[in-house]
């Protein structure tokens, strides 16, 4: 077993607290982790603060993009023991935890490509009298200090998207992984600094409580605030931030796919399952509602529903494995009682609707859940999808839209003209045709809408959001 200390660059005592790091399968001890009081974290806001105030301490471009070119080298070659580790403590399946550290060796790649790339537009002089012999220069410089709050269910690319483009532009940054989930963030943060930057640019930590992480956070010192979490967190920290403090928050939403009568179900029900059914539903943009034609509705329903009970449901570690745990039982719990409560409603249970043991949940397919049931109104988090029946295409997207959160969504039809229709009526900042709601790369823009988030995710957004615009005017005669 081991122990992972705070990273807080020149901290040298420890200080007695640590939070232990169990496996969501089979609750066996990981490692510990020491948590930072207040005292540590004015340490880190402290070093972040002065190395940012000190330009002259600042990194060049080309030593950035070196240190982050050493990284991903780093990570090639220990891709296959990130990604296990990933597994244990997060209890995303092997072979997606796999796919997911090829996925965050990519969105540093991204930080690169697009630090080589990056430039801004120069504002145009002479064009009137008092703009005569003037010239404008621009230049991008970052931000200030950053604070990361990350989440549980992605561990590794999700430090990636906020801790790369933090290293990428130059600003200091305090990464908060989710308690769950904080050994991958700190493995990534130390090959970081194996690939030489320095300590102070990219510090670790885990607050004893959440009083220390709300300071951590509301800091006047913090430049940009980047959250990814639950949207009572996340709205309630933005109102608490400090004068100045920028920020982006992302969310989850309560997919919903619209599925016209001639829907391709040879090509939709397996990416369906994947986008309900991937890392047991516990993703932002995982499917939750179908409204399917009344016409295909129970064939929908019914080859789904074969097909997640087809799913190997189990142990993250093993190669066989497609759904894994919950991450704690507290959810496995929530999860079982909203869709026993959705069934009392009138719901048909036509697969799952079953705890496990080891904290799993077997893939739940509900058949028309009433409107006012809770796995229709809000998001579930987990291996559980709703199919609604509907005759009016209008009013099915009406019902897909009538929630307080959007983000991404679907559309699945033969018809070009139809698909481009609901395209442009769903309430979606991303409308997937003919594929599912979960699909996302990472150079692609990522955002919620309402109460689904602020701002845009993805790398170059992200970079962008961390930098600012800065004008040199230069007046001569020569001009």
């Amino acid at each position: 077993m081991q122990h992972f200390p705070l990273l807080i660059a020149g901290r040298n005592k420890k200080n007695g607290h640590s939070l232990d790091v169990t496996s969501p399968f089979d609750d066996s001890l990981i490692a510990t982790v020491e948590t930072a009081t207040i005292e540590d974290i004015e340490q880190a806001l402290n070093t972040a603060s002065n190395l940012f105030a000190d330009r002259d301490k600042w990194l060049p471009t080309s030593e950035r993009i070196a240190i982050l070119d050493r990284a991903v080298a780093i990570m090639e070659d220990r891709a296959e023991e990130l990604a296990l580790e990933s597994a244990r403590e997060g209890g995303k399946p092997l072979i997606d935890s796999r796919i997911e550290m090829a996925r965050c060796i990519d969105s540093l790649q991204t930080c690169v490509d697009t630090l080589r790339s990056d430039c801004s537009k120069p504002v145009p002089m002479g064009i009137n009298a008092a703009s005569l012999h003037r010239l404008t220069m621009m230049k991008k410089e970052p931000i200030g200090v950053v604070v990361a709050v990350s989440a549980f269910n992605h561990p590794l690319n999700l430090i990636a998207h906020q801790v790369g483009p933090a290293i990428a532009t130059g600003c200091p940054v305090i990464v908060k992984p989710a308690e769950n989930t904080p050994l991958s963030c700190y493995r990534l943060v130390k090959i970081f600094h194996e690939a030489g930057l320095p300590a102070q640019w990219c510090q670790a930590v885990l607050p004893i409580d959440h009083t220390v992480a709300e300071k951590l956070v509301t800091d006047p010192r913090v430049a940009f605030f980047s959250f990814i979490g639950s949207a009572k967190v996340g709205w309630y920290l933005r109102s608490k931030l400090a004068p100045g403090t920028r920020c982006a928050l992302e969310h989850g939403g309560v997919a919903p796919v619209i599925m016209t009568a001639d829907a391709d179900l040879s090509i939709a029900i397996a990416g369906l399952a994947k986008g309900g059914f991937y890392h047991a539903g516990q993703v932002c943009v995982s499917v939750q509602r179908i409204f399917a034609d009344e016409s295909i509705a129970r064939d929908v329903a019914q080859q789904l529903s074969d097909a997640a009970n087809k799913l190997n449901v189990g142990d993250p570690l093993s190669d066989q494995t497609e759904v894994g745990p919950i991450i704690r039982q507290a959810e496995v719990e929530r999860i079982d009682s909203w869709v026993q409560e959705a069934i009392s409603e009138g719901a048909e249970l036509l697969s799952g609707g079953k705890t496990l043991p080891n904290h799993c949940y077997t893939p739940t397919v509900l058949y028309s859940p009433s409107k006012d049931s809770k796995v229709s109104n809000t998001e579930i988090f987990g291996p559980v999808v709703c199919i609604y029946p509907f005759t009016d295409l209008d009013q099915a997207i009406a019902a897909a839209n009538s929630l307080d959160v959007a983000f991404q969504a679907s559309v699945y039809s033969q018809d070009i003209d139809t698909a481009m229709y609901i395209s442009n009526r769903l309430a979606a900042s991303a409308v997937m045709v003919n594929e599912h709601t979960a699909f996302r790369v990472d150079w692609m823009p990522f955002s919620g809408l309402k109460h689904s988030g602020l701002g845009t995710g993805g790398i170059s957004y992200t970079m962008e959001d961390m930098q600012i615009d800065k004008m040199i005017v230069i007046t001569s005669k020569g001009l």
